[in-house]
């Protein structure tokens, strides 16, 4: 004996609950943006290569990524978010702008582990 399972039309009260829910939460994300769009915007964060650009055009000599990161420490423009290696990302981070990039780039690898600051050239 099998058993079939019916199917209805019928609407269930969960059903009419998720309807009244989600225009409920509508009016609230409308309200919930008003409220962002009246608050002053953050200041966007330096990021760690813009930081080691600037230290490096000011420095005016090549410089190692740990260098580089005690410096920005020391000038309050960036500071690792905890991180345990930040000098290592930094150097990868260099390398890989370097790569693609090219001569746009702001970083010139001079030496093992030594970059310099590189104007960058209009593409």
């Amino acid at each position: 004996m099998a058993t079939t399972k019916k199917t209805g039309s019928k609407k269930t009260k969960g059903g009419a609950k998720a309807k009244k829910g989600a225009a409920k939460s509508t009016a609230k994300n409308a309200s919930a943006k008003d409220t962002k769009a009246e608050r002053p915007a953050k200041p966007k964060r330096t990021s760690a290569l813009d930081a080691a650009a600037t230290v490096l055009k000011s420095a005016g000599k090549p410089m190692r990524a740990q260098e580089l990161i005690a410096t920005m420490a020391e000038k309050g423009l960036w500071s690792s978010p905890n991180g345990k290696t930040p000098h290592a990302t930094l150097y990868a981070a260099m390398q890989r702008e370097e790569r693609d990039k090219g001569e746009a780039s702001r970083f010139h690898k001079i030496d093992r582990g030594l970059f310099e600051y590189h104007t960058p050239k209009s593409a």
